[in-house]
């Protein structure tokens, strides 16, 4: 087995040679295993064992277990303690997610301080088998059935060419002590259920179901190198800025597909990528959430917007007479002038009678019943009409700001300005505005 497990790590090109690597030790007999093979096979190993405090004493053991066995055979140890339970309810996540966290993180932090190749851990053939199969019962798309990967950045699984069977029995040539984790025999976990149940169900069905599967993900594994790339070209000339080109999704092969790959990192579930992609025909405006994310329908678009909340609505800045610069969620430069005066004609510069305002001015977001006389008109519009005519997105609509001198509008920031403040023949002070930026 130990030829094996270094084609395995030639192969996949794991590390190097002699290489320094962390072990993720928990004492079981996988990563038991796991550290026994690498150090027979030249590896610098360092290993590195996690008490998540989740079995009572049973954890307690399994670290003393595990620091002894590292010093009886001379190899650096490294441990830390983790509040998991704690952790999680911090994090509002799962005891299963917690604990990935904690670990993977950690492990990190301990390959920069032995300046290690990579982070070894011990899942084998059976686990990969086991995660297609949870996966398939989740709802996946083909990454999610392709297993585990032997490599992502520093973590590596060289164990993933042979079984839990062939472990077991290498475990016993050797003589090996290892701990056994008595929740592993709790088919509560549906991970456990799945291989103390499911599978020896299978088996009945064909002897090498757990074979078959395996040359199945790698296949898929292989195949989603070929949909990845296809799927990055689409991707980046479809969707650009935060704006996902309509005409051009309902041209590719599998609209579905690539909306699920673009989205399903989000946060966004498969019955709303479902949505999304039937949004296609519906009218602007119509918006899809995650709960980090929201997808707004605008005309041939759909628009990606983080989520950031609803603080900023009630935000209310004061321009005092004296005022040179607003700073924060808008960025506004402010002078006085006198006539005459070049003006320059840019949306993003207002100029304004200065004997017509009262001060201090506000700023503050658009409500629905305000209303203006755009420059150049004499009769009054609504600021949603202008927005419809101008055709403004949800998005844009969402982050209009208004400058106003006591309940009238003077101007909508960066977009035009108010006909009853425009400078005349009979204007002598100019008080002028300019938006640098919109940080919102």
């Amino acid at each position: 087995m130990i030829d094996r497990v270094r084609r395995f790590i030639e192969k996949e090109k794991l590390f190097a040679p002699g290489a320094t690597v962390i072990v993720g030790l928990s004492g079981g007999m996988d990563s038991m295993v796991l550290l026994d093979l690498l150090t027979l096979s030249g590896y610098q190993c360092v290993a590195a064992h996690c008490n998540f405090h989740l079995r009572g004493e049973e954890s307690n053991r399994d670290a003393a277990f595990v620091k002894k066995w590292c010093k009886g055979i001379d190899i650096p140890f490294t441990s830390i303690d983790f509040d998991t339970t704690q952790y999680a309810a911090d994090k509002k996540i799962s005891i299963e997610m917690a604990a990935r966290e904690l670990r993977y993180d950690w492990f990190e932090i301990v390959r920069r301080q032995y300046v290690a190749e990579a982070v070894a851990v011990a899942h084998h053939k059976d686990d990969s088998v086991e995660t297609v199969l949870l996966n398939l019962i989740r709802g996946t798309g083909i990454k999610g059935l392709s297993g585990i990967m032997p490599k992502n950045r520093h973590v590596v699984r060289p164990l993933l060419c042979v079984t839990r069977a062939e472990i077991e029995e290498y475990i016993a040539e050797r003589d090996m002590p290892y701990v056994f984790d008595s929740t592993n025999d709790n088919d509560i976990f549906l991970r456990n259920s799945l291989r103390l149940n499911i599978i020896p169900q299978l088996e009945k069905l064909n002897p090498s179901v757990r074979e078959a599967i395996w040359r199945t993900s790698r296949n898929l594994f292989e195949a989603e190198k070929v949909y990845s790339e296809s799927l990055r070209d689409i991707i980046k000339d479809l969707f650009r800025d935060d704006k996902i080109d309509i005409a051009k999704l309902r041209q590719t092969a599998s609209p579905r597909s690539v909306l699920f790959e673009i989205l399903s990192p989000l946060g966004f579930g498969a019955s709303v990528i479902e949505d999304v992609y039937l949004g296609m025909e519906s009218t602007s405006g119509k918006v899809f959430h995650s709960k980090s994310y929201r997808l707004i329908k605008d005309r041939g678009v759909f628009i990606l917007d983080p989520v950031t909340g609803n603080e900023r609505d009630g935000e209310l800045i004061q321009i005092h007479l004296e005022t040179e610069e607003v700073t924060g969620s808008l960025h506004l430069l402010i002078r006085k002038e006198e006539m005459p005066l070049s003006i320059e004609k840019n949306s993003r510069i207002l100029y304004a009678d200065l004997s017509k305002l009262k001060f201090p001015l506000t700023v503050r977001r658009w409500n629905k019943g305000d209303w203006f006389i755009p420059f150049g008109m004499k009769g009054r519009k609504k600021v949603s009409d202008y927005f419809t005519d101008r055709k403004y997105s949800l998005k844009e609509k969402e982050n209009a700001w208004i400058l106003l001198s006591g309940d009238d509008i003077v101007w909508i920031v960066g977009e035009r300005p108010d006909d009853r403040y425009k400078i005349t023949e009979e204007s002598s002070d100019v008080f002028v505005v300019e938006m640098v930026n919109n940080a919102i």
